[in-house]
């Protein structure tokens, strides 16, 4: 059996980011509108991930930007975010504990609802966002 870690490094965070992507890619629902979206520039993607969850759990503020601008236009619903929800709590149950582990849960479900809200008033009044 594996040993459940705390989150307490930049190491902690790129296991779970990569662990959870993975698990994305492989997705048949998530894989092909991530492919499309991020193409060769999965490197790219995962250090951008990296620094988020970084700043957010870590408070080592090493990520800048807006979270929400690049899914604003992508063809996602509430499918999507239900599955990405399920893989990100599944690779946090199979590989972490702890109260950081808890709070990258509670502030991933906080994320999901929030761009559903926002992509929704987009979709709903034919607006672009700015960014």
């Amino acid at each position: 059996m594996m040993v459940k870690k705390e989150i307490e490094t930049i190491e902690e965070i790129r296991e779970l980011v990569d662990t959870f992507y993975d698990k994305v890619r492989r997705d048949p629902l998530l894989g092909p509108v991530f492919e499309k979206r991020i193409g060769d520039s999965w490197d790219v993607h995962l250090a951008k991930m990296y620094r988020f969850w970084q700043t957010v759990l870590l408070q080592e503020h090493t990520y800048h930007g807006s979270p929400f601008t690049p899914h604003a236009t992508m063809p996602i619903g509430e499918e999507h975010f239900q599955r990405w929800l399920v893989l990100f709590k599944k690779t946090l149950e199979e590989n972490f504990r702890g109260q950081k582990a808890e709070e990258a849960q509670w502030r991933a479900e906080k994320m999901a609802e929030m761009f559903q809200l926002k992509i929704a008033y987009y979709q709903d009044n034919h607006i672009h966002p700015i960014g």
